[in-house]
C-alpha cells in the first residue's frame, strides 16, 4: 500500500474535504490545504497540526487558474507532493429552488474548471518524477443523468469521465490516478437537502474509505455500496425504462 507524505488537497475547510486533511494528517506529514472560508481553514490546520502534520494554509479560489498554477508549483517546489486531491466542489441551492444561470455556470467553473486548475499544474512535474498520485471526487451523481440534479450531475459526471480516462493516459508516467464516487456525505452541501438520503454518513467514515481506496491505487472509489450498486444498474438500463422513475425523485436544484 502506499504511503502518503506530502499532499494537497482543496476544498478542505469542510466536509469530505476536512475529514481527509484530518485522516491523512500526522507524524512527519505534509499538508497543503486550501478553502474559501479562511476562519474554518485555519481550523481544520490547527486540528491537524495537532495531529502532528506540518501544514500551509491557503484561501483561494479554484476558479483562479493563475492563482492556483502558482501555489502548486510553489508547494511542490518546496515539499515535492505525492498526492493530489481535487476535492472542492458546490452544488447550488436548496431543495425546491430554482438555480439561475448564474449559479449554474459558477458550479460548473469550480466542479470542472476547479478540478483541471488542481491537477494541471501538477501532473508534469509527477510525470517527470515518474511517480505520484492523484485523487479527483466526483459522485454516484455522476452516473445517470438525474432530473432532480441535472447540472450537478453532468458536473460530476465529467470529473468521472475525465478521471477515468487520465487514469489510462497518465500509467505509463507512473501516475497513480483514482475517482472518488461517493454517495450522500455529511457536509455542507448536504445540509441544504430537506429530502432523504439514503445510507446518509459521516464525513469521517467516508475519508477513512476514500484513504484507504487512494492507497490501494483503486480506479473507482465508490460508496455506500448499496447506492453504488444501485446507480450503476439504473445507468445500465434503457433510459426509456428508468425515466419514470428519476422523473418522481425530489427536486435538488
Amino acid at each position: 500500500m502506499k504511503k502518503f507524505q506530502s499532499i494537497l488537497i482543496t476544498g478542505a475547510s469542510s466536509g469530505v474535504g476536512e475529514a481527509l486533511a484530518e485522516g491523512l494528517a500526522g507524524e512527519s506529514v505534509f499538508l497543503a490545504i486550501s478553502g474559501r472560508d479562511e476562519v474554518r481553514l485555519n481550523h481544520v490546520a490547527e486540528k491537524c497540526r495537532s495531529l502532528g502534520a506540518s501544514v500551509e494554509a491557503r484561501v483561494i479560489d479554484v476558479t483562479d487558474q493563475a492563482a492556483m498554477k502558482t501555489w502548486i508549483e510553489q508547494v511542490d517546489q518546496a515539499q515535492t507532493l505525492d498526492l493530489v486531491i481535487a476535492n472542492a466542489g458546490v452544488s447550488p441551492g436548496t431543495s425546491g429552488e430554482s438555480v439561475t444561470d448564474a449559479k449554474m455556470r459558477r458550479m460548473l467553473e469550480i466542479n470542472v474548471t476547479g478540478v483541471l486548475n488542481t491537477i494541471d499544474p501538477i501532473i508534469p512535474k509527477m510525470a517527470e518524477r515518474k511517480t505520484g498520485s492523484l485523487g479527483l471526487v466526483s459522485s454516484v451523481a455522476g452516473f445517470r443523468g438525474l432530473p432532480s440534479a441535472p447540472g450537478y450531475g453532468a458536473s460530476k459526471a465529467w470529473v468521472r469521465s475525465y478521471g477515468e480516462g487520465l487514469r489510462g493516459s497518465l500509467y505509463a508516467d507512473g501516475i497513480c490516478v483514482s475517482v472518488i464516487c461517493p454517495g450522500f456525505i455529511r457536509s455542507r452541501i448536504t445540509d441544504q437537502n430537506n429530502f432523504p438520503m439514503p445510507f446518509f454518513m459521516d464525513a469521517p467514515k467516508a475519508a477513512k474509505i476514500i484513504i484507504n481506496g487512494l492507497k490501494k491505487n483503486k480506479a473507482r472509489i465508490a460508496f455506500p455500496l448499496p447506492v453504488y450498486a444501485l446507480v450503476w444498474l439504473m445507468s445500465s438500463l434503457p433510459v426509456w425504462l428508468t425515466d419514470t422513475i428519476f422523473r418522481k425523485l425530489p427536486t435538488k436544484e
